[in-house]
């Protein structure tokens, strides 16, 4: 395997990590900007009106129009208005081929410090409905679905595991199941052969297959964080690692304050892997 390299730096606090469109997408979460990066590091920032600091993502409808999470869930028109489809805050999304939207998070307050409480994932159909298909979820993080919408994956960052769901013709989960365990999952990205890029729980990330067997490791800097993980086509496969600092022996309130406050520590990486990002 390759060396990193070093595709932005100064960053706040990159996460959400997304192929779209030839370029690499993520949430600028404290600027409120989401970012697009080429393979020679152009950059295009696009402000978005998230009403809290930390905990939202981004994604595409089939159609190409930009959803965010955060306090709501909103949708960017061609004309550049912004439309609330769901008065409902959350983590991360991600949707189907038929304009489904599933929608995680957690209803505590995890930068204050407040004690965790169990997680969720709820559906946004294509018609506006909005129903609960999933309940707890140990601290709910990155998703994905595999290509035929028939499986959603999700990180359960508190219990250290990777879980996976049929999803129903009407959109619902079930048969959960745990794909991998023993890791420390964020945000997460699927390659063309079913594995999944994932976090180890402190300044690794591993390629990981269905059953838990480790395919590929890929160690970072002391105390730089891996927040989220996106697999690229920049003239070949490439896996973008979007961290920032995180000092593993501090408290989480301690490190949350540091990444609001602090220096801008957030960094973008890559390094070519063999197998590409599945094709959307």
């Amino acid at each position: 395997m390759s060396e990193l390299k070093l595709l932005l730096d100064g960053l706040a606090f990159p996460e959400s990590g997304r192929w779209h469109d030839g370029r690499l997408w993520f949430a600028h979460w404290i600027e409120q900007q989401v970012v697009a990066v080429d393979a020679g590091g152009t950059t295009e920032y696009l402000d978005v009106p998230v009403e809290r600091p930390m905990g939202w993502s981004i994604e595409w409808l089939p159609d190409g129009r930009m959803l965010t999470t955060g306090d709501k869930l909103r949708r960017y028109e061609p004309d550049g208005t912004i439309t609330v489809l769901a008065e409902q805050a959350a983590n991360e999304i991600v949707v189907d081929a038929q304009g489904n939207i599933y929608l995680n998070g957690a209803d505590f307050d995890f930068a204050g410090g407040e004690a965790p409480k169990p997680g969720w994932i709820k559906l946004v159909t294509s018609d506006g409905q909005l129903r609960e298909v999933a309940g707890e979820i140990e601290f709910p993080n990155g998703m994905l679905l595999t290509p035929d919408g028939k499986t959603l994956v999700i990180s359960e960052s508190f219990a250290g595991r990777l879980t996976a769901f049929d999803v129903e013709p009407d959109g619902g989960l079930r048969n959960r199941r745990v794909f991998a365990e023993n890791l420390g999952p964020d945000g997460i990205c699927l390659d063309a052969d079913g594995a999944i890029w994932v976090q180890t729980g402190s300044e690794g990330v591993v390629r990981v297959a269905e059953g838990g067997e480790i395919l590929d490791r890929i160690e970072l800097a002391e105390n730089q964080a891996p927040f989220a993980l996106a697999l690229v086509d920049f003239d070949g496969p490439m896996l973008c690692i979007l961290t920032a600092e995180w000092r593993m022996s501090e408290p989480i309130t301690d490190n949350i304050g540091r990444l609001l406050n602090g220096p801008r520590t957030g960094q973008v990486h890559t390094i070519q892997v063999a197998v590409p990002p599945v094709r959307r």
